[in-house]
């Protein structure tokens, strides 16, 4: 049975109320008392009769104070793309315009992040960004915990630093995780110096999403017509990235690791089967210091998944691959990278209801703890 956060229903009303989740967790009755406004009229994403909960997992957010942190580097974050306007949510007219597009879009709750630009800084300034964003983003949550859950930020480079900022973020701001790039300037994630911070990660339940900021090491190959850096280049940051803490056993030493890859995890899924053949093929390409403890396909199985990989064929084959139970709404907004990330579950007519309902909503209040 479904639990009620997903299909709500109130004696009150004859056609059935419903909560909202805040950053807390706690759950939220729209237009109730405790400060929490009513909710805006939006029309419901309905499965079988019934609404249905929807979270994305994959929104973006910008602070120009922390911006303006980064000095002569400043106009360098912003990406050259549609959607950049809309990154900011300071003042109310900015909020209006993204609760209309969620409501556009159908989603009831968005979790945010800001792809880390302050990888290169020295430890004062990534500090000093870190810890304007994370209060902006709790605050951010607080004041609209019907609309909002977020993703703390971290100074990955400095693994001590960023140990403190989780545990000040989940137990003093109320942020779900944290969101970290494919790689900390080529670092690969899987190197021991980082293995402080996902120890830190595993013990606070925090989730981590992976979003990926392209393969720098293959600029000049992007050069050229298509936005290749991107297009070719985020999906492969995050196969790599996911490869490593495979295959060094990372995955092994931490497994309570919670982890979201954005873009439906890359290139991954799509040829998974490769990765369990490679030590047999080639035995002196491979570490006989690492024993895996399973098949490199199934540490797919316990990481989680946006679904923004376009269409109906593509959400069916990463579903076949990694289970419903691991993937999750996804639009990357607002980059109108999926402009109906709803209808596309919808339109995926492989799925059943229940994974259809798990991967709307059911799958996020999961895995982020959201109580019902």
């Amino acid at each position: 049975m479904l639990k009620n956060w997903l299909f709500p229903t109130s004696h009150a009303h004859g056609r059935g109320g419903f909560w909202f989740c805040g950053c807390s967790g706690l759950p939220i009755v729209p237009g109730g008392g405790g400060g929490a406004a009513a909710a805006p009229a939006r029309a419901p994403v309905i499965l079988r009769g019934r609404r249905a909960r929807t979270v994305d997992v994959h929104a973006h957010c910008y602070f120009q104070a922390a911006l303006d942190l980064m000095g002569d580097e400043a106009p360098s974050v912003l990406p050259k793309v549609k959607g950049v306007p809309e990154h900011f949510l300071q003042i109310e007219q900015q909020l209006a315009a993204r609760f209309a597009a969620m409501d556009r879009l159908g989603i009831d709750l968005q979790v945010l992040s800001i792809n880390p630009f302050w990888y290169r800084k020295d430890r004062d300034t990534a500090a000093q960004i870190v810890k304007l964003q994370n209060e902006k983003l709790a605050e951010l949550c607080a004041s609209k915990p019907d609309r909002f859950a977020a993703y703390a930020s971290l100074a990955l480079q400095f693994p001590d630093l960023a140990v403190q900022q989780l545990e000040t973020a989940m137990k003093q701001q109320g942020l779900r995780g944290a969101a970290i790039g494919g790689s900390v300037v080529g670092e690969s994630f899987s190197d021991p110096k980082f293995h402080p911070v996902w120890a830190k990660a595993e013990e606070l339940g925090a989730v981590l999403f992976i979003h990926p900021q392209s393969t720098p090491e293959l600029n000049a190959r992007f050069k050229g017509n298509g936005w290749l850096s991107n297009t070719i280049g985020n999906p492969l940051d995050t196969t790599i990235a996911l490869q490593h803490l495979i295959f060094e056993g990372t995955l092994d030493r931490f497994p309570a690791l919670k982890i979201i890859a954005a873009h439906g995890g890359g290139y991954l899924p799509s040829y998974a089967p490769r990765s369990d053949h490679a030590c047999f093929v080639s035995p002196q390409n491979c570490n006989p210091e690492i024993q895996l403890k399973k098949k490199p396909t199934e540490y797919l199985n316990q990481l989680y998944f946006d679904a923004l990989v376009f269409t109906p064929e593509g959400l069916r084959h990463l579903v076949a691959q990694v289970g419903a139970s691991q993937v999750m709404l996804g639009s990357d907004h607002p980059i109108p990278w999926e402009e109906h990330p709803v209808d596309h579950v919808f339109a995926t007519t492989t799925l059943s209801d229940q994974d259809k309902a798990a991967i709307l909503g059911g799958n996020a209040a999961r895995l982020f703890g959201m109580k019902v």
